[in-house]
């Protein structure tokens, strides 16, 4: 049997909209990576509207010619990493979606909560047609391969997990790990959950990958091992200016990690994890503070 290969295509970057109508900014590239050998393959993770997915399944159907599609993976319950998935068992019949038993609550969450986020986010571009995966709970096989879903805790969302293929030491990392785009940190608004990613990074470190795929990244990046450690200085460079009051206001927090980190991509992602690092006093009844 041939070894196993990968390749990783990047949705490029489009922009999200704010209730309003008008362009919020843009949103990260997506990266999805096609693990595959003489006769079958495994997708992990999707982008989010429909058009990108026309295209992925495109690039899928160029890239694997005459081989079976057989998983789709997801690694975490953000929309933006799954909302192809009905599109694509449309294009690749009898492909079956699987994750976690945390990811899966993740997806589900994350549809009820659509019309007030990723719906206005992204106004009928998304496939609403729904399809959760199916939970696994144990490794599985491509062409007689060994993957092994790992779960890895709380990153820029809870229940956050990778994908681990032995035989190529390949991670596929989802949000655990970033490439040279602006961290999500909305949801790592606290010291603890900070670490508790950095702690994330780690376990993968400790597989000791030769490839490394981060869930958002520059088109033309490489996938290797220094992503895991760019992932933690970033956010300890992060906790560091919050944690020791170098930064004071969201606005001084974003300007200092843009001095720090000047090339990253997605100005939104950090403004974001600044403002909810720094959260408004709740207003008491009455409306004084």
């Amino acid at each position: 049997m041939a070894p196993l290969r990968a390749s990783v295509y990047v949705a490029p970057p489009i922009p999200w909209y704010k209730p309003n109508g008008t362009e919020g900014g843009p949103w990260s590239p997506i990266s999805c990576t096609l693990v595959y050998g003489a006769t079958e393959a495994v997708l992990i993770d999707t982008p989010i509207t429909k058009q990108q997915n026309i295209e992925l399944a495109d690039w899928i159907k160029t890239t694997i010619p005459g081989i079976k599609l057989k998983y789709i993976y997801i690694t975490h319950g953000h929309g933006d990493h799954w909302f192809g998935t009905n599109y694509l068992q449309q294009r690749f019949p009898g492909v079956k979606v699987i994750a976690t038993q945390g990811t899966i609550q993740h997806m589900k969450d994350d549809a009820r909560s659509f019309p007030k986020s990723w719906g206005v986010q992204f106004p009928n571009m998304i496939d609403t047609d729904f399809v959760y995966a199916d939970a696994i709970t144990e490794t599985f096989t491509v062409d007689n391969e060994q993957f092994i879903p790992t779960e890895v805790g709380h990153t820029d969302t809870n229940d956050s997990t990778i994908l681990w293929v032995p035989s190529i030491r390949l991670a596929v990392c989802g949000d655990v790990v970033y490439g040279d785009c602006h961290q999500f940190l909305a949801k790592a608004n606290t010291a603890a959950l900070r670490a508790e990613w950095i702690a994330a990074v780690e376990k993968v470190e400790n597989l000791r990958p030769e490839l490394v795929v981060p869930g958002h990244m520059r088109p033309g990046e490489v996938p290797g091992v220094w992503h895991l450690a760019k992932t933690k200085q970033y956010l300890r460079d992060f906790d560091r200016l919050v944690v020791g009051g170098q930064a004071k206001t969201p606005r001084e927090l974003s300007k200092l990690m843009t001095e720090l980190w000047p090339t990253r991509f997605n100005m939104g992602a950090l403004a974001g994890g600044c403002g909810a690092a720094f959260p408004r006093p709740a207003k008491k009844a009455g409306g004084k503070l």
